[in-house]
């Protein structure tokens, strides 16, 4: 049985090979270098080395040079890689940045308290939209969908038969967990206040 045939906008990008890490390069080298580390790992990698051939490695070497060796490949391929080499720094700058995970920490208590409300409010109708928590938790589409996929693993949300989204047992309990703990934290003696006390 043959698979039915996908329209392209329906398949999944290809993902982005760097190929000036594939031929270990910098993405300055000229053409002269470019055709010398080829040559080099061309041969090391060649199905016929019985000792380091790599199919798939020599496969990867020789579409990467292909494309930049070529002068108007070349050019295209460098605007593509400047755009990923752009996205993984931004990547690595959000990654370094604490704050970025506390405030995911927050969107998602309040997107729990959002759907915790609506259950609480209506037993028989508990879930909300995507378009419904975007626009009550202020959360921008591009980020929400990351929030709703960890709250769906956690098993403290699911989705409805006609649906929405609404929070379960043990997202109820979570946020039971969650209000407990803050407020016994706000029970705890204010550090200052005890010392002066002294």
């Amino acid at each position: 049985m043959t698979k039915p045939h996908l329209p392209s906008h329906f398949m999944e990008p290809s993902p982005f090979i760097d190929y000036y890490e594939t031929l270990e390069i910098s993405p300055n080298a000229n053409a002269e270098t470019i055709d010398r580390i080829f040559r080099y790992l061309a041969q090391r990698y060649h199905p016929d080395n019985q000792d380091t051939g790599d199919h798939h490695r020599f496969s990867e070497i020789v579409r990467a040079h292909d494309t930049l060796r070529d002068p108007v490949r070349r050019a295209r391929y460098d605007i593509q890689h400047k755009n990923y080499t752009e996205s993984r720094s931004k990547l690595a700058e959000e990654a370094g940045n604490p704050e970025n995970m506390e405030r995911d920490v927050e969107i998602q208590e309040k997107l729990l308290s959002i759907l915790y409300m609506k259950r609480r409010r209506n037993i028989h109708n508990p879930g909300l939209g995507n378009l419904e928590l975007e626009r009550l938790s202020g959360c921008p589409h591009e980020h929400l969908e990351f929030h709703l996929w960890y709250l769906k693993e956690k098993g403290w949300i699911a989705r409805m038969e006609n649906g929405t989204l609404a929070i379960t047992v043990e997202g109820v309990d979570h946020a039971h967990s969650e209000t407990k703990h803050t407020a016994g934290l706000k029970l705890l003696p204010d550090p200052i206040h005890s010392a002066e006390g002294f």
